[in-house]
Parts: structure tokens; C-alpha cells; sequence
């Protein structure tokens, strides 16, 4: 497939690391400029390390800056070597060689091509329960593992000896290295996954790192947590920073107020601060490949099955008002599920070509009139509904505003309910919510990281919205169109608007991230997929 992303392949691939230095204008404290030190604000706490199992932002971000896979990921989702320092595919595109270099892990150990075997392995094995497992599904026989048909060990990935790795895939793949560079398939060092047994990665402690960076507090349970320069990284010479100490910190004038006083070198804006910040030199501005939506519960519950209802609710929130007037952050109106700007085909953007309107639209006088349809459908005279979301200031925002429109149906009680990141997450997962805001960012330039998740059997699709047709257009972009260029953009297209057109999700915003970061702060890399994060090249500049 030849569609326009951030990944070009070839027989031999070459890399190229670009780095992003961030602006501002004031400084720290010498003294934290001699320390190495920066101070990075979050909103979330960190739920998980196991780069099997974790499947949040905050996760893949620390993941990203502890550990290194194959490859790793640079400005606009570029690929360049990681632990592997140079790989050939084959001419079919089905083989990828990948030639390691000699590196350990944090605790002296080699990592080896078995590291990724084993992690690998782990990962897609039943048992683990990994919800990313479906991303190995371009890998030979993973599939067929994951249903239990096939023995875990018939996975293609083989090593070659320490040093050498080969993956066979079902088909040519052209977003492979992207997925070789995404923290699910980093390896694991199966000696020290098995001694900690249940308790690993579970903190600081019970675990081993073979990137920039080592986690070296986190309790688990911990707002805060500290990763301090990994000294057995085989590029720990070009490594400058000492420590990064994430700090959680969820109302956003506590945040303000500790990067002014020098306790944070970057914070993340909201309400009416990026308005006022906006014309600072320390301002920054993201575009990140995220949409944030409502899923709905449709297990059981009637009305949630209901596509009258459903499509209520959507006309009746004002996403352009929302995006403006209450974040004002850089985020920008939702087009549908998949992010504009992240996949396009002979010079239009995937958006424009998969775009439904009115399932983006604010209508208030048909949503009343499909609402009030939805309830004599369904039996009901009114309905009680219960908005779960996360507690970070734009969580609570999108909760309110959200609650204010749903309101304006008439015949409906709407409950907010705000929950700590990981909680939401759990109840997400094991499907205790009727409408949930949850938010998705690209893990590899494609359109398929989206939709690949509302499909029957995907563990993120937890709302439950079966649609057949949908099902079948990705298995064939997955499938027997895989390396037809036109033919796979047209599945790819045909089923978002399939999604929309049924309104099997709420599709809400296309995140912008705000920040006000330290002039001194330098060589940060961000990349508007998977983890965003790379802080292997930042220093504080003297």
C-alpha cells in the first residue's frame, strides 16, 4: 500500500532521527540546570508498566522513555533504530531481518533477539489477556493464538542466535516498523518477569528497563513518579537529562501556579489559560492524532440500542461551541473517529472521503424529535442516564457541557459522574457505564488504528456496537486487499461511515494540547502518535 503517511518502507530501510526543540522564554534555577532535572506536569497518574497489558497514554509515554523496542518512534511518527540498528525486508514484503545491536538491560543482563520472542509470545498468548493483542494480528499465526487455535509457540518471530530476529507476517504490512517501534511490542526479560511473578511491573522495583531512562520511583499507587538516566542504555553517553520527575497534578491553577514558581518546566493549559498565554513565547501548541467521543452501553440497554436515540444525542451537542468556547486549547471539532491529518490518498485527507455530516452536526429540533421517537420506541417516558468520564479539568469540562446540551432533549436526567483515570479505565473495560467518554490516539499512522476497535470481537469496543458490514470492510483492508492501494482505502472509508451513519459512537474532538514550556528546555521529541512523548535527547540548557 502506497497511502500517504508518516512511514515509507523500501527493500533496505534507512533511518533519520529529527528532534523537536521546545520554545518559551524564561528559565529554571541554575541549580536545575546543573542537576539535569526536569519537571513535567501530567493530568493522570501512571496505571501501568507491563508494556504487555498497559493501554493508556500516560502508560505508553513512560513505557516509551524506560524502554526501547526494534525501533523507536521521532518527529511526525518517523521511525529510526533502536535496539535494532538496521533490518531488510524481503521482496514480498512478508519477511522483515532485524540485526540487533549489543545492548543490556538495567540490571546487566544482554538483550537478545529471545527477549522480543518471549515478549512477543506473552503478549498475544490468551492468557495474558493483553486487550493489544490484536496488533500483532499482521504477524503470522497470531490470530489463530489468540482464538486458542494455534499453539503460542508458532508465532512468526524466530531468533536467529542473540542478535538476530526474523518476523514472518501473513501479508505485506506497510505499518509494520511502526508497530515495531510501539511499546506493545517491546521485549521483555523473561528471568525477571517470571521471579516477580504477579508483582511485576506492578512498581518501580519489580521490574528492568532497557531504554534511556529507568523507573526509579513509583509505588504503584503513586500521583507521582521519577525515571533517572539509565547508565546500561547502549546510547546513555548521548543521554543528558539525570532525572525526569512526572508529577500529577489535576486542577490546572495549582499547575500554572508551580510552573510560575519554578516547581514545574512545563504545564498543560486549559479553561480561559490558553487564551491568556496565548501570545507568550513560552506557549506551545500540539496537534496530537486523538479523538476523544461518548461510547455508549449497548449490551442490554434498549435505549442505548436505540439509533434514533443515539443519533439524539449526538445532534444535540454543539461541538463547535464546545471546542472554542469551553477548551480553547487547540482542539478542533471531531470529523468522525479517525483523526484528520493522519492518513491520506492521492491528496485528500481520509476525513473529507469518510465523512458523514449529520453525525457530527448540531441539530436540536430533530435530536428532540428523534429522542422523543427513541423513548415511545422503547417504552419509556423518560430516560435516566449517567455520564462516566475521568476527573482531569477537561474531563470535568466535557462532562458539564455535555450534561447542559443532553439536558435540552427534554424527558432525560442526566448524572455525571467523575472517576480517577485508572478507575474509569477498569470500569470501562468490564463494561460498568451507560455513556462513557473515552479518548484514542493513533498508535501508527494509519486509519486502521482507529477502526480496528470497533470491530465485534475487539476488546476496546466496549459500548458493544456490532454493525456486519463493518466487520467485513476491515477484515478485507486487513486482509485480501491489504496490498491493494485503492481497494484497501475504499474499505478503510466505507466502514467509518458505516460507524457514523449508525452512530455506534459520539465522536466529540480532535485533541490540541496547550502548554507553557521553559525556554531552557531543549531537544524534547513529540510525535502526535502512540506514546508522544521522547525525552531521550532533552537537556536543560545552562
Amino acid at each position: 500500500m502506497k497511502v500517504k503517511s508518516a512511514v515509507k518502507l523500501g527493500t533496505v530501510a534507512t533511518f533519520a532521527a529529527v528532534i523537536l526543540a521546545a520554545c518559551g522564554s524564561s528559565s529554571s534555577s541554575s541549580s536545575e540546570a546543573s542537576k539535569q532535572t526536569l519537571n513535567w506536569m501530567e493530568a493522570s497518574a501512571l496505571p501501568s508498566m507491563d508494556s504487555a497489558t498497559a493501554t493508556d497514554v500516560v502508560s505508553g509515554e513512560t513505557l516509551n522513555n524506560t524502554n526501547e523496542g526494534l525501533l523507536r518512534f521521532g518527529k511526525n511518527s518517523k521511525v529510526h533504530p533502536g535496539v535494532a540498528k538496521s533490518y531488510k525486508v524481503s521482496k514480498d514484503g512478508k519477511t522483515y531481518t532485524f540485526n540487533l545491536r549489543k545492548s543490556n538491560w538495567s540490571n546487566g543482563d544482554k538483550v537478545t533477539a529471545k527477549d522480543f520472542v518471549y515478549a512477543w509470545q506473552r503478549t498475544v498468548n490468551p492468557k495474558t489477556a493483553s486487550q493489544y493483542a490484536y496488533m500483532y494480528a499482521p504477524v503470522k499465526n497470531a490470530n489463530e493464538i489468540m482464538t486458542s487455535k494455534k499453539a503460542v509457540s508458532s508465532l512468526g518471530v524466530k531468533a536467529v542466535g542473540d542478535y538476530k530476529l526474523v518476523v514472518t507476517l501473513t501479508q505485506a504490512t506497510d505499518y509494520f516498523p511502526s508497530l515495531a517501534a510501539s511499546p506493545m511490542f517491546f521485549p521483555q526479560n523473561k528471568t525477571v518477569v517470571q521471579k516477580y511473578g504477579k508483582k511485576y511491573a506492578t512498581n518501580a522495583k519489580d521490574n528492568v528497563y532497557n531504554g534511556p531512562f529507568k523507573l526509579t520511583y513509583w509505588t504503584g499507587t503513586s500521583d507521582n513518579w521519577t525515571l533517572s538516566k539509565n547508565s546500561k542504555y547502549w546510547n546513555a553517553k548521548n543521554v543528558k537529562l539525570k532525572k525526569i520527575n512526572f508529577k500529577t497534578v489535576k486542577d490546572p491553577q495549582t499547575s500554572l501556579s508551580q510552573y510560575q514558581s519554578g516547581k514545574l518546566d512545563a504545564t498543560y493549559l486549559s479553561g480561559q489559560q490558553p487564551k491568556n498565554y496565548k501570545h507568550d513565547k513560552q506557549y506551545v501548541e500540539r496537534k496530537g492524532a486523538s479523538t476523544f467521543y461518548i461510547e455508549l452501553n449497548q449490551r442490554k440497554d434498549t435505549m442505548m440500542k436505540n439509533k434514533k436515540a443515539r443519533q439524539a444525542l449526538s445532534l444535540a451537542i454543539n461541538r463547535k461551541q464546545f471546542v472554542n468556547k469551553v477548551l480553547a486549547d487547540g482542539s478542533s471539532e471531531a470529523k468522525g473517529l479517525v483523526s484528520t491529518g493522519l492518513m491520506s490518498y492521492k491528496g485528500k485527507d481520509f476525513n473529507t472521503a469518510a465523512a458523514v455530516p449529520e453525525a457530527t452536526s448540531t441539530d436540536l429540533t430533530k435530536a428532540k424529535k428523534l429522542w422523543k421517537e427513541a423513548l415511545k420506541e422503547t417504552g419509556r417516558s423518560s430516560y435516566d442516564l449517567t455520564l462516566t468520564a475521568d476527573d482531569t479539568p477537561a474531563a470535568k469540562n466535557t462532562l458539564e457541557f455535555v450534561q447542559s446540551q443532553w439536558s435540552k432533549l427534554g424527558n432525560i436526567k442526566v448524572t455525571n459522574q467523575s472517576l480517577p483515570f485508572k478507575t474509569r479505565l477498569s470500569r470501562s473495560e468490564n463494561g460498568q457505564f451507560q455513556a462513557v467518554v473515552s479518548g484514542w490516539g493513533a498508535d501508527y499512522p494509519d486509519a486502521i488504528s482507529f477502526l480496528e476497535m470497533f470491530t465485534k470481537t475487539n476488546s476496546y469496543n466496549r459500548g458493544k456496537w456490532i454493525n456486519v458490514s463493518y466487520d467485513k470492510d476491515i477484515a478485507a483492508a486487513d486482509g485480501k486487499d491489504a496490498n491493494n492501494e485503492a481497494a484497501r482505502w475504499t474499505d478503510l472509508v466505507d466502514a467509518q461511515k458505516t460507524l457514523l451513519k449508525d452512530q455506534g459512537i459520539i465522536p466529540l474532538y480532535q485533541q490540541g494540547k496547550s502548554q507553557l514550556v521553559k525556554s531552557n528546555v531543549k531537544g524534547v521529541i513529540y510525535f502526535p502518535t502512540g506514546a508522544n512523548w521522547d525525552f531521550s535527547k532533552a537537556y536543560i540548557a545552562k
